[in-house]
């Protein structure tokens, strides 16, 4: 990989990266995607799709059609790519990169390094009191008697089930391999006060924005703005369960060495800062918090104090499970 491009060799470089969509390519444009093409003369070209687009990630390299060089994945959807009989994704091979170096082991793979981590939180609104004290935990959710209020979950295994494992007593650091029978009991004692089961990120926000629920669990990057926008509400950090955020690059594409390059860029602490200041995302790189205002890093998932507190997703695990999972799930909400 050269260190410098030229401008005419850098002028016919364009890469089309899949991203999340909406605010996400809008900052990721601002703070990654324009700096970069300022820095190397890459064009990059953020394109939206479904979430974990895996199954579009196989078809464009089984039939050729490099539609993508890139796509944003999570450590779960890199597993499922990469580790089957045909590897779907190449190899970062960024070992030596500086930056790269120093992001803990947890957000690296050898297909793909974490540039943020996302997270799943327990939020409630500020009244919401028992003796006094507010909710702290998933035992604490599970506790309607204690903690009165109406109450929303996921409607779908991942995090819901983690969550479910965590009320029934199984420390944060032992939720995997899921023991799926003590989840589901554990989920049978709360579905009777599961007011609602939501399904996007928009439709959980405005579920507690306006007070329908008091108690949810929601992405943080939902609620995060609420209440830096005054709303009144709050987040437990214990047993978070967060993952990273990732570029995989497509197997067989023309522009392996522009798309490493790109993933080294996101890799930079400042950088790194930049997206995590604009979305409630956390960085990867720990510099990247001299740039992060202390009332924002308070509040995201990598902070050292939070990341503790959490479930790091297994990223081995779901892929491993989720068809029996979900068909199970589908099940058990419709009896």
């Amino acid at each position: 990989m050269p260190a410098i491009w030229t401008s005419s060799k850098a002028a016919s470089k364009r890469l089309v990266v899949r991203d999340s969509g909406g605010v996400y390519t809008d900052v990721y444009t601002r703070a990654l995607y324009k700096p970069f093409q300022a820095a190397t003369g890459i064009e990059v070209v953020g394109v939206a799709s479904n979430a974990e687009p895996t199954a579009q990630v196989k078809s464009i390299v089984d039939t050729g059609a490099k539609t993508w060089d890139m796509a944003e994945l999570s450590f779960p959807a890199i597993y499922f790519l990469s580790r089957g009989a045909k590897p779907y994704l190449e190899p970062v091979a960024l070992d030596k990169d500086p930056a790269i170096a120093k992001i803990p082991a947890q957000f690296i793979d050898q297909y793909a390094i974490g540039h943020n981590v996302y997270t799943t939180v327990m939020a409630y609104r500020k009244d919401v009191k028992k003796n006094g004290a507010s909710p702290s935990s998933w035992q604490d959710f599970w506790d309607v008697k204690g903690f009165a209020g109406r109450r929303a979950l996921r409607k779908f295994p991942f995090d819901t089930i983690e969550e479910a494992l965590m009320a029934s007593g199984v420390q944060h650091t032992g939720v995997y391999p899921c023991d799926l029978d003590k989840a589901f009991k554990s989920l049978d004692r709360i579905k009777p006060n599961v007011d609602i089961w939501w399904t996007s990120g928009a439709q959980c926000e405005q579920l507690l924005q306006s007070g329908e629920v008091a108690l949810a669990s929601t992405w943080l990057a939902r609620v995060l703005p609420a209440i830096e926008g005054g709303a009144p509400l709050e987040i437990s950090w214990n047993g978070h369960v967060y993952g990273p955020q990732t570029w995989g690059i497509l197997k067989g594409g023309e522009n392996l060495d522009a798309c490493r390059r790109f993933v080294a860029f996101c890799a930079d602490p400042k950088r790194q800062a930049d997206v995590a200041n604009a979305l409630a995302v956390g960085p990867t790189h720990p510099d990247a918090f001299q740039f992060i205002a202390a009332a924002r890093a308070k509040n995201l998932p990598t902070l050292p104090e939070n990341l503790k507190r959490g479930v790091r997703i297994d990223p081995s695990y779901w892929p491993a499970h989720q068809d029996a999972a979900i068909e199970r799930f589908n099940d058990w909400i419709l009896a």
